[in-house]
């Protein structure tokens, strides 16, 4: 489901004479506002809005992703396909994230894998925080829940010492 702004659609009210509709009053004329983009002036509440649920995926997921001690996003299979897009230099940002949209609220699942030595509960509570924080100022939708589920715990290997100069044992090659 997407999120679609209940205003009017500008289409609609071609052919009309300007001023407000039969059901406006008035005092609901749109005001000429500043756009925060370029300071002209844009009319508010004209036109409809629509925000995929790709669109609040990527807000969450970059928000998720940002928190230190995540390692990655999804699970097994989606990791792996992760792995593939970016050895070739592509991104899916809302990988691992699924959201439900409604006209005015949003409701977010997030699976992930943790660095090891991160507690897990307050590395929960931190992606909470973030992607409440992200979703709502960015995509301007109340978020009601967001559900974590880490599925993995990241070990790293022992790291390799770097010598210079290392000689490596020579195979013989089989005849």
């Amino acid at each position: 489901m997407e999120y679609q702004d209940s205003q009017p659609v500008a289409g609609r009210m071609a052919g009309r004479a300007p001023g407000p509709a039969p059901s406006q009053a008035p005092s609901q004329v749109a005001s000429p506002v500043a756009s925060p983009v370029d300071g002209l002036p844009a009319l508010a509440g004209t036109g409809r809005t629509v925000i995929s649920e790709a669109a609040v995926a990527k807000v969450a997921g970059i928000a998720a992703r940002a928190v230190p001690g995540v390692y990655s996003l999804g699970s097994g299979p989606s990791r792996a396909l992760g792995a593939i897009r970016d050895a070739v230099g592509s991104a899916d940002h809302g990988a691992g994230v699924r959201v439900e949209v409604g006209e005015t609220q949003v409701a977010v699942d997030i699976d992930l894998v943790a660095v090891y030595g991160t507690p897990l509960q307050a590395l929960a509570d931190q992606i909470r925080a973030a992607v409440y924080s992200a979703v709502e100022e960015l995509v301007g939708l109340e978020v009601i829940e967001v559900n974590i589920e880490i599925n993995d715990v990241y070990v790293p290997g022992p790291a390799k010492p770097a010598v210079a100069g290392e000689v490596r044992p020579v195979r013989e090659a089989i005849q």
